[in-house]
C-alpha cells in the first residue's frame, strides 16, 4: 500500500498515538462533559495530526511551516486542556505527566520539522 508523505512523519504517527490515548482516557471523563471538555480536547487533538496532514500537501516550504506552526499551538492547546483536566481531577497526575510527556516529545518533534521546512 502506498504511503502519503504526512503518514513516514514521526510527529504525525506520536500525534495519532497521542489521540489515541485521549480518546481513551477522556471515556471516563463525567457525561456532562460530552459536548464540553471531552470534545474540545479530542478535536484538538485530532487537529494535530489533520494540520501536518494537510501541510504536506502545501507546494512551499513556508506553507508547510505554517501548518506546521498550526500542529503546535494546537498540541499548546492540548495540553492546556490536559492540565485543565487534572485540575477538575477527571485525569489522575500519573496520566497527566504521561500525556505531557508525550506532548513534549510532539513540541520538539514540531520545532525541527518547523525549522527544517523553513531552512531548505
Amino acid at each position: 500500500m502506498y504511503l502519503f508523505s504526512f503518514e513516514k512523519l514521526e510527529v504525525w504517527k506520536e500525534s495519532i498515538q497521542l489521540s489515541k490515548e485521549v480518546y481513551k482516557i477522556t471515556s471516563t471523563f463525567p457525561s456532562e462533559e460530552k459536548f464540553g471538555l471531552i470534545s474540545q480536547i479530542r478535536r484538538a487533538t485530532n487537529s494535530i495530526a489533520a494540520n501536518l496532514a494537510e501541510g504536506t500537501s502545501r507546494i512551499t516550504n513556508k506553507d508547510k511551516a505554517h501548518f506546521t506552526t498550526i500542529a503546535f499551538s494546537t498540541t499548546m492547546e492540548v495540553l492546556n486542556h490536559l492540565i485543565l483536566s487534572k485540575e477538575l481531577k477527571f485525569i489522575s497526575q500519573e496520566e497527566y505527566l504521561k500525556l505531557r510527556e508525550r506532548i513534549y516529545k510532539i513540541s520538539n518533534m514540531l520545532n525541527a520539522l518547523r525549522k527544517a521546512q523553513l531552512n531548505k
